[in-house]
């Protein structure tokens, strides 16, 4: 049956964040932010590339990739460098693409991973099942021989759909994973086509790291995935991405606040993603500051040293290692 929906549940949650998501889209697009510095665009590019393929355990640290492209020499594996090669390539045509072709989804799987498999850019023609870390079967995907049809029927529901774009790409993103359509880069395509029909809906999110932010909350990510596995329906994963999405907005509006206020020292940028990331967690360490900044284990330590100096942060030994804590309870 042609455009049989999905089964979801548009809950009280979901409806409260597409009306944020909405209000907070209109003030980054009031701000001008994005649409009138390409630095900034690019730098959120960037942490897109490396949230998305970090995810699949990419090696490459924020900075490594942002070394790859500006042309840099960098120690990695081969595979970890085409990645990202490949993954920038594909995201510099995303307004190029149509998100409801079938064939512009081959052609930007051939692209993501080009040279990297077998069966780049087309279809997978064997069975697969869908393994965690630790080698748990999540589920298996579709049967290959269903495969195409299944595609073509979930980008034709979402290309007639009438529900808000908003929650239509989070169905169309946890659906296209549970088809598993292809052998391989299932992850990156699907992230990269929600992405893409978030754009039409809004021209912005083209620049917004979403993926960075599902990247820092990945185990969340999988949760919201396995729920909706058990559940058979998409709600808990739709409720989990428009968090994130909204999450990725608040923090482009500070951005954008405190570049508008002139006051975007890298210090205070630093400081503040430091403080967001204590928020979750109970310490820091310089190896998630490399993270977080994309700077080397040098650069992090000048970081750390400059806010013990500022009384932000005490540091203490954990298991052989330095940690860091804030100061403010």
């Amino acid at each position: 049956m042609k455009n049989k929906k999905p089964p979801f549940e548009i809950t009280n949650q979901i409806i409260d964040y597409v009306a944020e998501i909405a209000e907070l889209i209109g003030r980054l697009n009031a701000a001008h932010l994005l649409s009138t510095n390409p630095t900034l665009r690019r730098a959120n590019r960037i942490r897109t590339i490396h949230g998305s393929l970090a995810i699949e355990q990419n090696t490459l640290s924020l900075e490594q990739v942002t070394a790859v492209l500006n042309g840099k020499q960098v120690l990695a594996s081969p595979k970890d460098i085409a990645e990202v090669k490949n993954a920038y390539e594909i995201y510099e045509w995303l307004e190029e693409l149509n998100p409801y072709s079938v064939d512009d989804l081959l052609t930007a799987h051939g692209i993501m991973t080009r040279g990297l498999m077998e069966e780049s850019g087309v279809f997978r023609t064997r069975p697969v099942g869908v393994v965690d870390s630790e080698g748990h079967v999540l589920h298996f995907g579709t049967l290959p021989q269903y495969v195409p049809d299944l595609v073509m029927e979930l980008l034709d529901w979402v290309k007639t759909s009438e529900v808000h774009m908003l929650i239509r790409s989070c169905v169309f993103h946890y659906e296209f994973e549970l088809i598993h359509p292809f052998a391989d880069g299932n992850g990156r395509v699907g992230r990269l086509w929600h992405t893409l029909l978030l754009s039409k809906w809004n021209p912005a999110f083209a620049w917004l790291p979403v993926e960075s932010i599902i990247h820092d909350r990945q185990q969340e990510y999988y949760d919201a995935i396995n729920a909706s596995n058990d559940a058979g329906e998409s709600t808990v994963f739709i409720e989990f991405m428009l968090s994130a999405i909204k999450a990725s907005l608040i923090d482009a509006i500070n951005t954008s606040d405190e570049m508008s206020d002139g006051k975007v020292d890298k210090a205070t940028l630093r400081w503040n993603k430091i403080q967001e990331y204590l928020k979750t967690h109970d310490y820091i360490m310089n190896a998630d500051v490399r993270e977080l900044c994309g700077v080397s284990a040098a650069t992090a330590n000048r970081i750390l040293i400059g806010l013990i100096n500022n009384n932000k942060l005490n540091k203490y030994h954990l298991n052989g290692h330095w940690a860091y804590k804030s100061t403010v309870e």
